[in-house]
């Protein structure tokens, strides 16, 4: 007994000497004890305590911890004790953790005996690093060549592993082992099993598994409720939940932050409710990240000043409370108080990490805060974040939604691992700014760098198409996304259709429409949108009733594109009907539908409905009273449109370049010159640069009191080229005062500028009509013919059984 006390005592001076005067190895020596000893097994069985209690210490560094089980294992070997199961299976444990797995290996097959411990530790070992295969294949082994019964922790690991290795085979095999074994109702072996479906997809087979169950724990409602979240079947989830409320299962963070997050994906803000209050009611502690998947469930369900009430209500908030918080305002548009809510968080102390940042970069391109961006990427610079491409893509993103391009284009250039993300938020920029040979060449780079284009790379460019008119770009757009396998989704369909349109292949654009299996809302706007802008207004109307025999519910922009068909057929019985669907579905005080509206009835002739339409709007935007604007001036009453003009001015509501176009148009109908030249100075004022329209209303209302010579004065003093459109102008009032020599002057201007615009032959032609200058009229029409100019023909229509 005096042997066992030294050694003792030898062991802790030694492991004390560890702890304090060397933390970073292991040094000590084990006695080695002769054979010749009396007391040899008791000595054995002393040793072999403090080996495995050395083995068990706890260290921090794996790396330390590799090196001190080396040394360890080393003197095993020295005492004779290699063929201990037990400290082997503690040194299997220790390489594990330590991540020498090489080592952990050839310890094992050194074992000369092995017990269940030894083979679920392998097992585990490879499944907890990665190595699924292999575990896989340790267990096969197992079976092979153990006479050992399999317990619920190997079970349970290697099923882990199938779920990695995504084999269906594999687990399904296992599932047929566990069954034979007498496993299947094992809620340990039962919750892996759902474990490894649920990763697999089949959420079905997972519960059937759990249904087999007898014993449920929380663990296991945990497993069932989040595979049915990870799958999007979350209105299943939601009865699970119901059902698990009736027994008596604690709940825990994880299994009320997997509810909360279906009820989030559902939108399901009475079910998120429920949760929330049935937390208050118990009284349970709150843990914060259950309240951060609150903030994150009100938040994504459009509740964000109840989402910001439970953060402020937080008594400890983490890093986790802040992000959060600051991607739910950027997720609802609320991008100032994102902003300012990134400014707090780093004025408290907190150091906001890759998601604060991208979420608030984020905003600042919403908001074409350039300055508020610049800040945050110095911040990212400061704290190493700008390797981070998440980050990368966002500066990126944000500097092309600044429309500062340069900047952009530098973050791009200097991205180690650039992705699809970083060459789609570049080209997004370019395509903004109507770049087309810029966006080109990075898509062609693209391509050359082995980085495959996504979806959105083929929306960005077709955006960038139809804003240049490029028909042929679309085309081969088209193809590339056949080429590359995409299948038409939604949102190409979309811009497909909608590239087609502006580039005047209406056909082509339906073709889209009509091979697409999937459409939602925006499909059939973008197709009626297109319809109308290239007057097809009839074709519209036909879609519209094929809207109808849909599931698609039609939004204010369906109503809005459709109301506009009908104002430009200047029919009104379909308008009307459009309009009372937008009183049964409460979507008439839209601002954009209403002034959609208002031309359709002014265009048709009913003031009386324009002005009641007009006077039930609750909030009128400016587009509301251009719309009103516009239609007195156009149609006789440009008096009113004034009037109109001063009190919208009044209200404080701020004119802008459309606005003047109507006003200027009033002035010209009612022949105010003074008051048409006098807004026509203010518009300065109100930030407004001129355009052609207001110069060509200018010279209208010129031409129109006879003052011919001014206005041509007035636009050769033009700080911009003339378009046609302006020399017309006079070329009219040419016409009205029968003026030949100007006439012809203004024609030779028009025509040089817009050669093939036939309307400027024809005032000239009636110009020397009028005059009676017969040869002239013919010389016109000859050289028409020879550069081969088509006279549009007029036409005009009438309304047969609808």
């Amino acid at each position: 007994m005096r042997n066992c006390r030294q050694l003792l005592t030898h062991s802790l001076t030694q492991q004390r000497c560890y702890s304090i005067k060397n933390k970073h190895s292991f040094a000590f020596s084990i006695p080695v004890i002769s054979p010749q000893n009396p007391s040899l097994q008791s000595h054995i069985r002393v040793k072999r305590s403090v080996l495995a209690h050395l083995l068990q210490l706890r260290v921090a560094d794996s790396s330390e911890r590799v090196s001190g089980s080396n040394q360890v294992h080393a003197q095993i070997i020295v005492s004779g004790l290699e063929s201990d199961t037990f400290l082997s299976n503690v040194l299997l444990k220790n390489y594990s953790i330590g991540n020498d797995l090489v080592g952990a290996r050839k310890l094992f097959d050194r074992m000369s005996e092995r017990n269940m411990i030894s083979w679920s530790s392998l097992v585990s070992m490879y499944t907890q690093h990665g190595y699924s295969r292999e575990a896989f294949l340790v267990f096969i082994w197992f079976l092979k060549g153990s006479n050992g019964r399999p317990d619920d922790y190997i079970l349970s690991s290697v099923l882990c592993a199938c779920g990695q290795l995504r084999e269906d085979n594999a687990g399904e095999q296992i599932h047929s082992f566990v069954t034979k074994s007498g496993f299947d109702r094992d809620a340990y072996v039962g919750t892996s099993l759902m474990n490894f479906y649920a990763k697999n997809g089949s959420i079905d087979e997972a519960k059937l598994v759990f249904d087999g169950l007898v014993v449920k724990t929380a663990v296991t409602w945990t497993t069932i409720i989040t595979g049915y979240v990870k799958s999007g079947r979350s209105d299943v989830l939601l009865n699970l939940f119901n059902q698990m409320k009736e027994i008596d299962i604690v709940y825990d963070k994880y299994l009320l932050s997997s509810v909360l997050s279906a009820c989030s994906m559902l939108k399901f803000v009475k079910g998120g409710k429920q949760i929330h209050a049935y937390v208050l009611r118990r009284g349970m502690e709150m843990d914060v990240s259950v309240v951060n998947v609150l903030i994150d469930f009100y938040a994504k369900c459009a509740r964000v000043k109840k989402a910001r009430r439970i953060f402020d209500e937080i008594k400890v908030q983490n890093i986790v409370s802040w992000t959060t918080m600051i991607a739910g305002y950027m997720q609802n548009s609320f991008d100032r108080e994102a902003m300012k809510l990134f400014t707090e968080m780093t004025r408290f102390g907190w150091k906001p990490d890759d998601f604060a940042c991208s979420s608030v970069l984020t905003s600042c391109g919403s908001v074409e805060a350039l300055e508020q961006g610049r800040q945050v990427h110095a911040y990212s610079i400061k704290v190493n974040l700008e390797s981070d491409n998440f980050v990368k893509n966002c500066l990126v993103d944000m500097y092309a939604n600044c429309d500062s391009l340069t900047d952009a284009r530098g973050v791009f250039d200097i991205m180690a691992g650039r992705n699809v993300v970083s060459y789609n938020a570049m080209m997004e920029g370019y395509s903004k700014q109507e770049k087309l040979s810029q966006a080109l060449d990075l898509f062609h780079e693209m391509r050359l760098g082995f980085v495959p284009p996504g979806l959105l790379t083929f929306v960005s460019l077709l955006g960038l198409s139809s804003s240049v008119f490029s028909l042929e770009l679309s085309k081969q757009l088209h193809g590339l996304i056949f080429k590359y396998g995409f299948f038409i989704d939604v949102f190409v369909g979309s811009a497909l259709i909608d590239a087609y349109s502006k580039c005047s292949s209406i056909k082509d654009a339906r073709l889209v429409f009509n091979e697409m299996n999937e459409k939602d809302i925006a499909v059939w706007n973008a197709m009626l949108l297109g319809y109308t802008q290239q007057l097809e207004n009839e074709e519209a109307l036909k879609l519209c009733l094929e809207l109808q025999l849909s599931r698609q519910r039609p939004n204010e922009f369906t109503f809005a594109t459709l109301i506009t068909a009908a104002s430009n057929l200047a029919s009104l019985k379909p308008g009307q009907q459009f309009h009372n669907h937008l009183l049964k579905m409460g979507l008439h005080f839209d601002p954009f539908v209403v002034s959609a509206l208002i031309d359709m009835y002014a265009k048709c002739g009913s003031f009386e409905d324009a002005y009641k339409t007009f006077g039930s709007t609750i909030w009128k935007d400016v587009a509301c009273w251009n719309s009103m604007i516009f239609s007195n001036a156009h149609h006789g009453e440009p008096k009113k449109a004034l009037l109109l003009f001063k009190e919208m001015t009044k209200e404080g509501l701020k004119p802008n370049y459309v606005t003047f176009v109507g006003v200027l148009s009033a002035c010209s109908h009612a022949g105010l010159i003074e008051d048409g030249l006098c807004h026509f100075e203010s518009m300065a004022g109100f930030g407004i640069e001129p355009g052609i329209e207001h110069y060509a209303s200018v010279v209208s209302l010129l031409g129109r009191a006879g003052k011919l010579y001014e206005a041509r004065d007035f636009i050769e003093k033009m700080p911009i080229k003339p378009a046609a459109a302006v020399w017309r102008s006079l070329l009219n009032a040419c016409r009205i005062f029968g003026n030949v020599e100007l006439g012809r002057y203004a024609a030779e201007m028009a025509i040089s500028t817009d050669p093939m615009d036939s309307s400027s032959y024809t005032l000239l032609s009636n110009i020397f009509a009028y005059n009676s200058m017969w040869a002239d009229v013919k010389t016109v029409r000859k050289i028409m013919d020879l550069d081969g100019v088509m006279k549009e023909p007029g036409y005009s229509w009438i309304e047969v059984n609808n």
